[in-house]
């Protein structure tokens, strides 16, 4: 017997999207309070030691954290090699973006105390804020397009040519997600130094992490309204075969129906319970900032983040990323998988190593317990 025939074909691309997803929210639930707090820094600390106190409440795990952006962009390599190819050749430039303000963290941390001048730990400062800034920002805004579909077509011969440009991205839409993106990592940083930190620092990042909160869930119910009433969504218009061939172009695809990206709500009503949790962790974490939770505020910030971008797939299902030029050219989960036997391997790979990475990351974090304090940083031999 085939080892890889133990599971279906189509049980294993379902399976990988819901690892897709798993690995986006684990770089946003962990990386992504380390965005929230680069684009934090120069606002909720005012004196070079307040700055090196924040710092350091990611200096130490920021890396481990990146894991899984790391894990994301090679999963989607592996097994979705269509949507590799499309992500990375059509958002090109919005990706090098990114990429450069995320060159600045790491190099921020190095270079930033190597010299006393006010004006060089300023300016590094403001890098680190692009770093976490500007990467939450791209991201939102890729997830903006993709609800709308993207200008790429396949040709017969399975080239992928991206016809959009750099500027078209940041259409209106696109830009508020990416404003929910920033606001929704703004709030767990926040969360995160509430629970790190003590005195001004805390009380600063409580305040803004309390109005990224309450941004949070108005930008997110507009950005639900608008995509209901406004953006006209896909629908697979021919019968589909789960087990089928890799090759979009076998398709039919309708587009500008009203209300698409809804219909699973109402097909599957237990759908619904992805946006409930985007809605009601953010609330929650709004409450837990009030209140002083201050473990449990990082913990509900993160399920509202979770419920965010669990409400995005599921409100495309099946579809990945649909294409507004060659509508039988959308990605889905039924046609832009690896191989029956390459998805299989990776499960495998998946099953090993993701409790290793679980169970290291959750080492770090115990080893690394407790709020950083300004006696840390002034006799610290490695504090940054």
């Amino acid at each position: 017997m085939i080892l890889h025939t133990l599971l279906d074909y189509d049980v294993l691309r379902v399976i990988w999207w819901l690892l897709l997803g798993v690995l986006l929210i684990g770089f946003a639930v962990t990386d992504g309070f380390d965005l929230g707090v680069g684009a934090l820094l120069p606002f909720v600390a005012r004196t070079d030691l307040e700055r090196r106190v924040v710092i350091n409440t990611i200096g130490p795990v920021w890396e481990g954290n990146q894991v899984w952006l790391v894990l994301g962009g090679g999963a989607i390599f592996a097994a979705w090699p269509h949507i590799y190819a499309m992500s990375f050749s059509g958002f090109y430039l919005a990706m090098f973006a990114a990429l450069f303000a995320l060159i600045l963290r790491p190099v921020g941390f190095k270079y930033r105390s190597k010299r006393e001048s006010a004006t060089w730990r300023s300016a590094w400062d403001w890098a680190l804020f692009v770093g976490g800034f500007v990467p939450a920002l791209i991201f939102g805004v890729a997830i903006g397009n993709v609800l709308q579909g993207v200008p790429f077509r396949f040709t017969d011969d399975m080239r992928m040519i991206y016809e959009g440009t750099f500027f078209g991205l940041l259409n209106p839409y696109a830009v508020l997600c990416g404003l929910v993106s920033v606001a929704m990592l703004v709030m767990h940083g926040g969360a995160w130094l509430t629970l790190k930190t003590e005195g001004t620092v805390a009380e600063r990042a409580r305040r803004f992490a309390s109005l990224a909160a309450l941004g949070t869930l108005v930008l997110y119910a507009l950005a639900g309204w608008l995509l209901w009433a406004f953006v006209a969504g896909y629908q697979l218009s021919s019968p589909h075969l789960a087990n089928g061939p890799s090759n979009p172009l076998l398709k039919t695809v309708t587009a500008g129906v009203a209300g698409a990206w809804f219909s699973n709500y109402q097909q599957h009503p237990w759908t619904l319970l992805a946006p409930a949790l985007g809605f009601a962790g953010t609330l929650a974490a709004l409450l837990g900032l009030r209140a002083r939770w201050e473990g449990l505020t990082v913990v509900f910030s993160g399920l509202g983040i979770a419920g965010i971008i669990l409400s995005v797939g599921a409100s495309m299902f099946p579809f990945i990323v649909p294409s507004s030029i060659d509508l039988r050219s959308a990605l889905m989960v039924w046609d832009a998988s690896s191989s029956h036997k390459t998805l299989f391997i990776m499960l495998v790979c998946a099953v090993i190593f993701v409790p290793l990475i679980l169970a290291y990351t959750s080492w770090v974090y115990r080893v690394m317990w407790g709020k950083v304090r300004t006696r840390d940083i002034t006799h610290g031999d490695h504090a940054y």
